[in-house]
């Protein structure tokens, strides 16, 4: 496997641990529904989450979370609405990104709730 989709899974699952400490039921990872994924879908309270990882392992060029395009965020809502409808669920969604930068120096995980909003 390439080096950057490792770091990425890695990633992933660094964040998994990080939602679950901090209160987080993770109801699905890795949820795919026509062109999007969404990395997380977690819950909290009466909440619905939808985590995107980002996972890099310098911020030289950007942080992690500048890498979420409008493009993606569209293919997020999509995929959190039919999860939600085909589920029937009565909850709030939001959604969050946890930006994590891991190299030889250590490993930052950062946490933005409410990162974007669905428009």
């Amino acid at each position: 496997m390439a080096k950057h989709l490792e770091l990425g899974k890695e990633g992933e699952k660094l964040a998994i641990g990080f939602l679950m400490k901090n209160g987080y039921d993770i109801l699905e990872k890795n949820y795919r529904y026509l062109k999007s994924e969404i990395d997380i879908i977690a819950r909290k309270d009466n909440t619905i989450v939808v985590v995107e990882v980002k996972t890099r392992s310098t911020p030289e060029f950007g942080n992690p979370q500048d890498f979420v395009k409008p493009k993606q965020i569209q293919l997020l809502v999509k995929a959190i609405d039919y999860y939600v409808i085909s589920n029937n669920l009565d909850v709030e969604i939001r959604f969050d990104i946890v930006a994590i930068i891991k190299n030889k120096l250590g490993t930052r995980i950062e946490h933005l709730e409410d990162a974007f909003y669905h428009f």
